[in-house]
């Protein structure tokens, strides 16, 4: 089974990018969701002289927000540096909008939020991939955004 295909667009051969596939973009997002713990544990750390050095409890409504912020910023401060994160690097992904270029933060907003709603719904917004055409996520749709496959020679 390929994990990647060239897409079907009316690009000349040599414009065309490979789009990953669904093995490849769950590796890095295994690969980024370590990351993200190990930063989650780095700001609870820096909150907890806060709360006099107790774990928070569940009537603490702020703390959840917390580390959702805390990943906001996480991912978009990567997808909008460069368009990688460090598990969308060592896989040779790139994030990119529709025009190949730089994405911004409205479409990290939108591209954030829309991934948990992929998330909640058990992970079809994910799984649609295999079925799209272009090999895109539903938050890759509603943010008009994409993840291409850099070849050795673009990722260096």
């Amino acid at each position: 089974m390929q994990t990647f295909e060239k897409e079907t667009s009316k690009k000349p051969a040599a414009e065309q990018v490979l789009a990953p596939g669904f093995l490849r973009r769950i590796g890095a997002v295994v690969y980024d969701a370590l990351l993200l713990l190990a930063v989650w544990f780095f700001a609870t750390a820096i909150l907890l002289p806060f709360n006099s050095g107790q774990a928070f409890s569940a009537d603490q409504y702020f703390f959840p927000f917390y580390l959702l912020a805390v990943s906001y910023f996480f991912y978009g401060w990567f997808w909008t540096h460069g368009g990688q994160t460090l598990g969308l690097r060592a896989w040779k992904i790139k994030l990119v909008n529709s025009d190949d270029a730089a994405v911004n933060w409205y479409q990290v907003s939108i591209r954030f939020f829309a991934g948990m709603l992929s998330w909640a719904c058990l992970g079809l917004g994910f799984v649609w991939c295999i079925f799209d055409k272009k090999r895109l996520c539903w938050h890759d749709r509603l943010s008009k955004t994409r993840l291409v496959f850099l070849s050795s020679e673009k990722s260096g």
